[in-house]
């Protein structure tokens, strides 16, 4: 079983809006330190938004005001709404798990899903 599914990823105009689910079968989005990923065509894959276990969230500084980490926890659903998109943001969106004791957006995920494509145009 794949540890998390990611979806919600679309092809959309600058400006527009997103909002991408993982579901998370085998862990507790209530408790487990989780956040999302993206890997861009020959960049390095980036951290995007996290939680952490107290709650805490953290952005890397190109989303921070456009996107919005959350959680579902009826559903054990992360979530990733994604605002006003840029082209820059286009590329593959992965929902990850994180190693608890490392705060903010870490330098390694842990469990990872197949991610969701992400394409925004001008």
């Amino acid at each position: 079983q794949v540890p998390l599914v990611e979806s919600g990823g679309d092809s959309v105009q600058a400006g527009g809006s997103l909002r991408l689910s993982c579901t998370i079968p085998r862990f507790n989005v209530g408790v487990d330190c989780m956040g999302w990923f993206r890997q861009i065509p020959d960049k390095e894959r980036e951290g995007v938004a996290a939680f952490d276990s107290d709650g805490t969230t953290s952005y890397t500084d190109s989303v921070k005001g456009r996107f919005v980490i959350s959680k579902d926890r009826a559903k054990n659903v992360l979530i990733l709404q994604m605002n006003s998109l840029q082209p820059e943001d286009s590329g593959m969106y992965y929902c990850a798990v994180k190693a608890c004791h490392i705060r903010g957006l870490p330098p390694q995920w842990g469990a990872t899903g197949q991610g969701t494509q992400v394409t925004v145009s001008q």
